[in-house]
């Protein structure tokens, strides 16, 4: 909650969503006002899981699938939500895998 109160989603600008465990990392980008999620990501998906790359490769792959996901919605900005986490590791490389698909935080 104490996330959630100074960032939020809306419609012109939603919330790109982490979730990290010690395995997979997932991305959401989530319209708070609606309460509904645009689009979403993750390291399981069949295309990312199937290159073999380390978790930091990986979540570079979901930041970059995101942003292609979300262009196709007509996303353009977001407010990025680390979830909490350090912005550091893999939180940091799904940021910049998002950047360089073309989204703006």
């Amino acid at each position: 909650m104490r996330i959630r109160k100074t960032v939020s989603g809306t419609v012109s600008r939603p919330r790109l969503a982490i979730f990290r465990s010690n395995k997979e990392i997932y991305a959401q980008v989530i319209d708070d006002v609606n309460g509904t999620t645009i689009t979403a990501a993750s390291s399981r998906d069949k295309d990312i899981s199937a290159s073999k790359a380390n978790k930091i490769e990986a979540a570079n792959l979901v930041g970059k699938a995101i942003a292609e996901k979300a262009k196709k919605a007509g996303v353009e900005a977001v407010s990025f939500d680390r979830g909490g986490n350090l912005y550091h590791g893999r939180v940091k490389s799904l940021a910049e895998g998002a950047r360089e698909g073309g989204l703006k935080f």
